[in-house]
C-alpha cells in the first residue's frame, strides 16, 4: 500500500476544522521565522493554506537574519497567540534550543521545547505527539499496523524525526534499533547495521539522504516510512528509492507522504491547545 499523505491530511484537517468552529473564535497560530530561504518560504506558504483548512488563523512574524536569540525569545514571550511555531532552521549563530525552549508548554504545538518533549517521552496522558510521530500514528491506523512486538529500525536520530519516532515506537512495545552514520554500512547485510535493516518489520527514516534505502536492503512486507526530504537533480527526493514500494506492505512516498500529514497534525495539536486554554 502506497500511502496518499495528502488525502489523509485532508481528513485530519476536516475533523480539526469541525473542532475549531465549535470554539468562540478561531485558534491563532504564530509562526516565527528568521531564515527566509526558498524552502522556508515554501513551508510557510503551505502552513498558511493548511491553517485555513483547519479553521485556524496563521500569522507570521519575520526577523532579519542578523537577529539574535534574545529578540526571538522576547517575541515569543509577548505573543498572545494560542500556539507558537518556530520555523527551523534558524540562522547560524542563533541558539535554536534557547529559542525553542522559550515557547510555553501550553502553546508548543510543534513539541519543540524540552518541557514539551519531556512530557512526550514520559508518556504523560496529556502530552502532545510531535507532528511527525502523529503522522506516523495516522498512517499505522490507516494501514492497521500493529507495532507491539515488532522489530523497528529508525535511521537517523534527529530532533524532529528520528529521536521522537524511536521513543514512540518503544512506547508502543516495539524493539527499536536506531542507526546513524556511525552505525556502519547499511548496505552490507553481513554487517550489524545492514542485518538490522534487512530484519526490520518497520523502518522509519529521516536522514535527508536521497535514495539511501534500496529495495535489495529490505525484506518482503516491511513497513517503510520515509520522512526524509532532500534535493536530487533539482527535484524533491526521499530517503527511499521509489522502487522500494514494490517490497513494502506500506510505503510513504516523498513528496506526498509524511510531510502533508505532519502539517495537518501540527494544526490539530494547535486546536487542541486552544481548546484546553479556553476550557481551563
Amino acid at each position: 500500500m502506497i500511502i496518499d499523505g495528502r488525502t489523509l491530511a485532508q481528513e485530519v484537517l476536516a475533523r480539526t476544522k469541525v473542532r475549531a468552529e465549535r470554539l468562540p473564535r478561531p485558534p491563532r497560530v504564530l509562526g516565527i521565522v528568521a531564515n527566509e530561504t526558498p524552502a522556508t518560504l515554501s513551508y510557510l506558504s503551505i502552513k498558511g493554506k493548511r491553517a485555513t483548512d483547519a479553521g485556524c488563523i496563521f500569522d507570521v512574524q519575520k526577523f532579519p537574519e542578523e537577529t539574535n536569540a534574545i529578540s526571538l525569545r522576547e517575541a515569543i514571550a509577548s505573543s498572545d497567540a494560542d500556539a507558537i511555531i518556530v520555523q527551523l532552521p534558524l540562522p547560524n549563530g542563533i541558539d535554536a534550543r534557547a529559542v525553542c525552549d522559550a515557547i510555553p508548554i501550553e502553546k508548543d504545538a510543534d513539541v519543540l521545547s524540552i518541557a514539551a518533549r519531556t512530557k512526550f517521552e514520559r508518556g504523560d496522558a496529556d502530552a502532545l505527539l510531535p507532528p511527525v510521530v502523529a503522522a506516523v500514528r495516522e498512517i499505522f491506523m490507516q494501514g492497521d499496523v500493529e507495532v507491539k512486538g515488532k522489530h523497528a529500525v529508525v535511521i537517523g536520530n534527529g530532533w524532529l524525526v528520528g529521536n521522537p519516532c524511536a521513543v514512540w515506537l518503544s512506547q508502543q512495545g516495539a524493539t527499536v534499533s536506531v542507526l546513524t552514520s556511525q552505525s556502519g554500512n547499511l548496505f552490507d547485510g553481513a554487517l550489524p547495521a545492514g542485518r538490522q535493516v534487512r530484519a526490520a518489520d518497520i523502518i522509519i527514516s529521516g536522514t535527508g539522504s536521497p535514495h539511501l534505502i534500496k529495495p535489495d536492503m529490505l525484506k518482503e512486507g516491511v513497513v517503510l516510512i520515509d520522512a526524509g526530504t532532500s534535493e536530487s537533480g533539482g527535484a524533491i527526493a526521499g530517503d527511499a528509492d521509489p522502487a522500494c514500494a514494490e517490497k513494502c506492505s506500506i510505503f510513504t512516498p516523498v513528496p506526498g507522504g509524511v510531510g502533508p500529514l505532519a502539517v495537518a497534525c501540527l494544526f490539530e495539536s494547535a486546536v487542541l491547545l486552544t481548546e484546553r486554554a479556553m476550557n481551563s
